[in-house]
């Protein structure tokens, strides 16, 4: 599956979030680590919901960049 991942400043820190599994957020000192973070914190969100016996949601958030 593939998810949309919102990464942002924090200070001197990254975070990312994924707004189709809430909960599921990571922080890290560059945006590539992050971005490494963020993958296994999704595999693991998705385990855990396995594990539970809980149904994992789709993706359906989109991220766009648009000109103002």
């Amino acid at each position: 599956m593939r998810y949309a991942v919102v990464i942002e400043r924090a200070g001197d820190n990254f975070s990312a979030y994924v707004p189709d599994l809430p909960g599921c957020i990571a922080t890290a000192p560059t945006p590539e680590a992050v971005e490494s973070e963020i993958r296994e914190a999704i595999r693991f969100h998705i385990d855990g919901l396995r594990a539970d016996g809980e149904p994992v949601p789709e993706p359906t958030s989109r991220a766009e960049y648009v000109d103002a």
